[in-house]
């Protein structure tokens, strides 16, 4: 392999390949080492492009040879691999970093502990459907490498999670938008929440006078970092507890944007496809990116009223016998499951459980007094769930499949009641990923 032109890729998922699939096109050597198993559809296509590839281990000879290595988003830094490439000053990068090297398309960036998937998708839908030519990529859907090496969009709109930001340097977002921050993925950052602010704060790195960031005032964490934070770009913030001279508020129950030298957008709340709180705030961000964008007002409304909000998100399942079954098994930490049971109407049957990435659970004891039930635990260790609410619901009930905690659910449920999956844990002890527990749990349920 030609030493000056080797690209290194770890790991071989969506983002790993689409890099691969660039860095090939872009003229590199490629050598993509996964230390797992990597899907037959990746390594058909790997072959297919004639990209060397290896699975269940990594050839340091070789990849050490890289001029850079672009590391997947999934993978540590603190994976043995990635520290001997640090420490012989082998530059280690994110796939967004490397990709956008190679498009003039106009990036819009949305990062956040919460919402970002549907902030993501709602922006996107009012940008399509306003006419434009964009491209939808980041921690959702197809690689964004991938996109740049196939197709021609003039924007993106990226869901950026703070693994894709540990890993940039160069990259520069033109619109960022910073939703909340709250404790998620403490294991990643040490168990030090500091560390993790500052990785989300990463989304303005490099932003100039030109650019746009976007942000929640009534987020405290937010707030506070930003008092630290050099920034740049022009900023607009969305509340619903003030009034913010430029960006988006509510008044009298009317979602208000205002931006200097634009007609202002006005639109009642019960008018949004996306209801509950925390998506009055999703939608101002999206909002906000609309009319930085110039968007007519006429078109923002029409798509902010007619979104169809993504599976495994609040989705409604189905109503069997008066009790609704709700599927929010995106919901990975506690501050997502708080958003969940802060939006429902009526008692709740919660099921919580999984991989514990070191969450605090006080935050929802005031809301599992006033609203739930009883808790059915899905997962195979269930102390700390015992230990922070056996005081605040009648019963908690272990499961270990979603088939059995459905069941479980549907009999301590009452006509008129909502058994909610919104584990707040991450699914890799009983299932593949979230959206497999999701798809079981709905399963389980069309079987009652």
């Amino acid at each position: 392999m030609n030493e000056k032109k080797l690209i290194a890729i770890i790991g071989a998922g969506e983002s790993g390949t689409g890099a691969a699939i660039l860095a090939k096109k872009q003229g590199y050597e490629v050598f993509v080492s996964d230390f797992g198993e990597i899907a037959e559809v990746y390594k058909r296509e790997l072959s297919e492009n004639s990209i060397q590839f290896e699975e269940k281990k990594h050839s340091e000879d070789t990849i050490f040879q890289a001029v850079e290595v672009i590391k997947s988003p999934g993978i540590a830094d603190k994976a043995p691999i990635i520290k001997k490439l640090q420490a012989r000053n082998i530059p280690v990068i994110s796939e967004i970093e490397f990709a956008g090297r190679y498009t003039q398309a106009k990036m819009i960036c949305i990062t956040g502990s919460n919402g970002k998937s549907t902030t993501t998708l709602l922006t996107y839908h009012i940008l399509k459907n306003a006419g434009l030519n964009v491209g939808l990529a980041g921690n959702i859907g197809k690689s964004f490498a991938r996109q740049v090496a196939h197709e021609n969009f003039e924007c993106y709109v990226l869901e950026i999670s703070s693994f894709m930001l540990d890993n940039m340097y160069q990259f520069k977002a033109d619109v960022a938008v910073l939703l909340n921050i709250t404790p998620d993925h403490l294991d990643r950052y040490d168990y030090k929440m500091e560390n993790y602010i500052a990785s989300k704060l990463r989304i303005v790195q490099n932003q100039q006078a030109d650019d746009v960031f976007i942000y929640c005032e009534d987020d405290p964490e937010t707030v506070a970092a930003l008092k630290h934070c050099n920034l740049k770009s022009k900023d607009y913030p969305f509340s619903i507890q003030s009034k913010p001279v430029e960006g988006a508020y509510l008044d009298n129950n009317q979602l208000i944007i205002n931006l200097k030298n634009q007609n202002q957008f006005t639109m009642s709340i019960n008018e949004l496809a996306l209801q509950g709180k925390h998506n009055i705030y999703n939608s101002m961000a999206s909002g906000i990116v609309a009319k930085v964008l110039e968007l007519r007002n006429e078109s923002i409304r029409e798509s902010m009223g007619n979104f169809k909000n993504i599976e495994h998100r609040l989705e409604h399942v189905a109503r069997i016998s008066g009790i609704d079954f709700i599927n929010d098994s995106k919901a990975t930490n506690v501050n997502s499951t708080w958003y969940a049971l802060e939006s429902m109407t009526t008692d709740v049957v919660l099921i919580l459980g999984g991989v514990d990435k070191g969450n605090d659970y006080n935050m929802l004891k005031d809301l599992v007094k006033s609203k739930v039930r009883s808790i059915v635990c899905l997962g195979k260790d269930n102390k700390r769930i015992h230990d922070a609410f056996e005081d605040d619901v009648d019963v908690i009930v272990n499961t270990f499949s979603a088939h059995e905690a459905v069941n479980m659910a549907y009999h301590m449920a009452r006509k008129g009641d909502t058994v909610l999956l919104s584990p707040a844990c991450a699914s890799f002890d009983l299932f593949r990923n979230y959206e497999d527990r999701g798809n079981q749990f709905k399963k389980a349920v069309m079987e009652l």
